[in-house]
């Protein structure tokens, strides 16, 4: 894998993190995740489609079909996975108040 590969699969798993950003929303720390995410997926996507002998759209030393795939399904469960919220043990009655001692 040669050092413009690398930094050209950065740069385009960072734009898909973008779009999705666009598109779903959400401050600065929701796009940093995102294109944390991208980039694990991007490249897990390539390496296992790789291993596996499974390629489509190559550019250059980049399984790019497979790096796609990889990155999408990544933004796809990461968003999924960052809309559970944690709820306090005392919110779980709301508007409950406690009796008088």
């Amino acid at each position: 894998m040669t050092f413009p590969a690398i930094l050209f699969g950065l740069v385009l798993s960072t734009i898909y993190a973008s779009g999705f950003h666009f598109w779903k929303g959400g401050n600065l720390g929701k796009l940093l995740i995102y294109i944390i995410i991208s980039w694990l997926g991007f490249w897990l996507g390539h390496f296992v489609g790789t291993r596996i002998g499974l390629s489509f759209w190559t550019i250059g030393p980049i399984n790019m079909g497979m790096a796609t795939l990889g990155s999408l399904v990544f933004l796809f469960i990461g968003e999924w996975l960052s809309r559970v919220e944690v709820r306090n043990k005392n919110s779980a009655v709301p508007n409950k108040k406690t009796p008088p001692r």
